[in-house]
């Protein structure tokens, strides 16, 4: 049986590193509204402002910066329903290597423009009745690609950790944390980093209420595998935590909790207007959990991890405006 190295603190740190230069240190924010209806200190960790909109580039950039040559040359393959798939595509071009993304067809029509803009290949798959993995795998033989998935690599788990340690050195220590939560590449990379920075930080990891198999393999204490949810937060429309991501879950989360599609509709429309952000909806997990945890996190203060903000403007408009 095959003994998996998992990533370490060391490891989000050489990421830091290699992100240098490339990946943007994205602004903390707050919101004296936010901080008064919820009685605490509230900072935004804001990676919606990250290049190509979303914290998928530190993890997508850091894995295939330790390309060998050789891979460089064949190029990346990734499956992905947006945000690992334009940030394996950005990181393909900044390093010059070919890169083929594997996507479904419900995926939102700004996340595959963009795709296809930073110059990769996409192939079109059916989220509900086929593979993607099965189909990235085969495409990585055809071709002699090397295949990067969106969560289950200990590299990109340790690109994904950088967002989480930004936000310690510039805020200092946190008592909690909420995290989005799909496959689980950024909560254990956050993980990483929360335990080495601010050790004592209660960290939740959040998902949509449609699909809580994270919540599920937590309490079970093994990996739950469920059927594609029915969510708006295509971005967490996973079926089951990683092999690398789930003991790091399972050591160092403290709870997984859920948010429903309303919740997270709600935390956009607050969001746009109040804090002139756009957050796609699995970008507002976090921010839907705190508000869920107005009691428990009173006068305390706490670190929102906002995923991302790619969304199609007339998909927001319909969603925030319905």
């Amino acid at each position: 049986m095959t003994t998996l190295t998992l990533p370490t603190f060391a490891d989000v740190q050489a990421a830091a590193e290699r992100l240098q230069g490339h990946a943007h240190k994205t602004p903390v924010i707050t919101s004296r509204t936010v901080n008064e209806a919820l009685g605490a200190e509230v900072f935004f960790k804001c990676e919606n402002l990250q290049r190509m909109g979303a914290f998928k580039f530190r993890g997508a950039f850091n894995a295939l910066a330790r390309f060998t040559p050789e891979q460089r040359r064949a190029g990346v393959v990734a499956f992905s329903s947006g945000n690992h798939a334009q940030g394996t595509a950005l990181a393909a071009r900044l390093l010059g290597m070919p890169a083929t993304i594997v996507m479904p067809h419900d995926a939102p029509t700004a996340k595959v423009q963009a795709t296809k803009g930073y110059g990769a290949q996409v192939v079109m798959y059916d989220r509900f009745t086929e593979d993607r993995e099965q189909i990235g795998r085969d495409l990585a033989q055809r071709h002699g690609y090397t295949l990067i998935p969106p969560y289950d690599h200990p590299d990109v788990i340790a690109g994904q950790g950088t967002a989480a340690k930004e936000l310690f050195e510039e805020v200092g220590p946190l008592d909690a944390f909420f995290v989005p939560l799909g496959g689980g590449g950024l909560l254990s990379g956050s993980a990483l980093a929360t335990r080495a920075l601010s050790p004592a930080c209660k960290l939740y990891g959040v998902e949509p209420e449609a699909g809580n198999d994270g919540q599920q393999s937590l309490r079970s204490g093994a990996i739950v595998r469920i059927d594609t949810p029915k969510t708006i937060a295509d971005g967490a429309q996973t079926q089951y935590l990683g092999q690398h991501t789930f003991p790091i879950i399972q050591r160092d989360v403290d709870d997984i909790l859920t948010a429903s599609d309303a919740e997270l509709v709600a935390c956009m429309a607050f969001a746009a207007t109040r804090m002139k952000l756009v957050i796609e909806p699995t970008g507002c997990l976090g921010f839907a959990a705190a508000r869920q945890m107005k009691a428990q996190i009173q006068g305390r203060r706490v670190g929102v991890l906002v995923s991302g903000g790619n969304v199609d403007l007339a998909r927001f408009c319909e969603l925030v405006g319905g």
